[in-house]
């Protein structure tokens, strides 16, 4: 059984809401329990809750906004473009990476995998 487009696209929306504004629980709690992360891609591939936690430690204590700019979902996966802006002292960083998730039975991410490199990144 694949999860329908809008739980996908709904799952897509909470992880970045909980990205710019979550602990790293809270983040980790979307993923399966032996899920893998690879972000970004050609980097060590993280699989598994604790290893997934570990990444997220270093993530959720950032002052952060995000901003989903595309989203498309279909047979149980969704790829997505969007804005995450961190600060960074008195100055601004932002990333625009694609993602693409891939979703157990259960509407859990299964894999994630993120697409950006130093040339996506901004500062101002």
């Amino acid at each position: 059984m694949t999860i329908d487009n809008d739980r996908a696209i709904a799952t897509v929306r909470q992880y970045l809401d909980l990205v710019a504004t979550g602990t790293a629980a809270e983040i980790t709690a979307l993923f399966a329990p032996d899920a893998t992360l690879e972000d970004p891609v050609g980097s060590e591939v993280r699989s598994g809750i604790e290893a997934i936690s570990a990444f997220y430690e270093t993530v959720a204590p950032l002052e952060a906004t995000t901003e989903l700019l595309t989203v498309r979902a279909c047979g149980g996966e969704a790829t997505f473009h969007f804005r995450m802006i961190t600060k960074a002292g008195d100055a601004n960083l932002t990333l625009e990476p694609m993602e693409h998730m891939v979703f157990d039975d259960e509407g859990r991410i299964q894999a994630m995998r993120a697409w950006w490199s130093d040339a996506d990144m901004t500062w101002s």
